[in-house]
Parts: structure tokens; sequence; C-alpha cells
């Protein structure tokens, strides 16, 4: 399909659900608030991220933890990061372990 869309006789499409590509930010923000509701651990890691940034490290917390809970090895290294930094939860030496030796397991290039 991948090759049709170059060649032009496909539309571009999302890897994930083949839909048409966003046209404007406001469906690209529609589209991905879909993935998060739809526990895409991906997406979650990414909303975890982007709160994170704004200085929300408690929802940033719960988007991480639900996405490693899924499996998903950057949001692993993540919750390492906030109980090393005391970020949305108490500083926690053993559960920063855990989450980087689960990051590292899974093969996180920066956790190993």
């Amino acid at each position: 399909n991948q090759k049709r869309e170059w060649e032009g006789k496909l539309q571009p499409a999302c890897p994930f659900c083949r839909h048409p590509s966003p046209k404007t930010q406001e469906e690209a923000k529609i589209k991905f608030m879909k993935r998060v509701e739809k526990n895409d651990p991906v997406a979650m890691t990414h909303f975890g991220r982007k709160r994170c940034r704004e200085g929300n490290y408690d929802t940033a917390f719960e988007y991480f933890a639900k996405a490693a809970e899924l499996g998903d090895v950057e949001a692993y290294y993540n919750l390492s990061h906030l109980y090393r930094e005391g970020e949305g939860v108490e500083k926690d030496e053993k559960k920063e372990v855990y989450h980087l030796e689960e990051a590292a397991i899974a093969g996180h290039p920066t956790a190993r």
C-alpha cells in the first residue's frame, strides 16, 4: 500500500487505522485523542510527555503508568525518571530501578 501511496494511486493513510491522514492540526488532535481514549500505549506515552513539558507531573504519571501496564518501553523509562526526580510522585529509588530495569529488559537503548 505504501508503494501505491507514493505513486499517487492511494491517498496517504494512518498506519494504525488506515483512515486518510488529517488535513488540519485540529483533525490531528482529535485523532490523537481517540488513540489515547482507546488505550494506545504509544499515544498515552506521548500524551504523558506533553503533560511533563507543561509541568503537570501528576497527570503524566497516570498516563505513563497505564502505558507501562500495557507494555510500552518508553513509558517504563519515563516512570523511572519521575521516581528519580520525585516529580508527580515521591522519590523512590527502588521503583526507579524497577522501571529502569523493565525498560532495559524490553530493549530501551538509554535504559541499557
